[in-house]
């Protein structure tokens, strides 16, 4: 039998609209239509959970891809960007009191309607993700999840040796303990010091507390990283559209 004439399996569901699955991974970026029957022939393609076959037909705003273990997102309607949020614009897509707010920064490049994941306080800078992916932006969001965060702040010195320490076992606030996952010394400039911390906490102004609990106020913070995807060169106000990689990767930090 040759690769073209396979059907697929008799419980494969085909839903209305649903197109052929090597289409559907071509046209997400996997590869050529001709690579992406390849990748299914070689059983690296699954949908719903499922090896796929050549010939399965999916509906890509609701089927669940993997290729090769990593989820695809197939559904081009779904949009996810990184953003680095300059200081001084507050974390809301529009400001009912005129401030400055991230939809400013947008334009019209952007055509669907995406959302903020997380916040930034006005006075911090770095790292935020934009989406109209309302499921992954929760499990993002949610405690339980533990997705890391790592912040690059300018405290006041001198650190001692042992804050490293003291952070990893945790510090009392008033809504309850806080512990840091990794605390370095970056370096030092006079009376002020740069410290990287990576936590998983979501809680309200947490970096900026906890640093102001244990005698090391901060005077600037931006954030670096949310799980795998990195701020890197991104100029402060712009934003640019997360890789297939990257958006898999996102999706495994959430356990899909």
């Amino acid at each position: 039998m040759r690769r073209d004439d396979r059907a697929p399996k008799p419980d494969a569901p085909v839903f209305e609209g649903a197109e052929r699955l090597q289409k559907v991974l071509a046209a997400a970026g996997v590869g050529s239509r001709r690579a992406c029957e390849d990748l299914i022939f070689r059983r690296r393609v699954t949908v719903n959970g499922r090896v796929a076959q050549l010939g399965d037909k999916v509906d890509p705003a609701n089927a669940v891809i993997h290729v090769d273990g990593e989820r695809l997102v197939a559904d081009t309607r779904l949009v996810y960007l990184a953003m680095n949020k300059p200081r001084g614009v507050v974390s809301t897509m529009a400001d009912e009191k005129g401030r400055a707010a991230l939809s400013d920064f947008l334009g019209n490049r952007v055509e669907q309607r995406v959302y903020h994941v997380g916040r930034l306080d006005a006075d911090s800078e770095g790292l935020l993700l934009l989406t109209n992916d309302g499921t992954l932006a929760h499990r993002l969001m949610h405690p339980s999840y533990g997705v890391s965060k790592t912040y690059l702040c300018e405290v006041a010195g001198p650190i001692p040796r042992n804050l490293g320490k003291r952070l990893a076992a945790g510090v009392e606030l008033e809504d309850g303990p806080v512990t840091v996952d990794s605390f370095k010394v970056v370096g030092t400039l006079g009376k002020t010091a740069q410290v990287e911390l990576t936590l998983h906490e979501g809680r309200k102004h947490i970096v900026r507390r906890l640093l102001d609990e244990v005698g090391h106020p901060v005077s600037r913070l931006v954030r670096t990283s949310i799980g795998p995807i990195r701020l890197g060169d991104l100029r402060a106000g712009r934003t640019r559209r997360l890789t297939n990689a990257e958006v898999a990767a996102l999706f495994k930090a959430v356990g899909d």
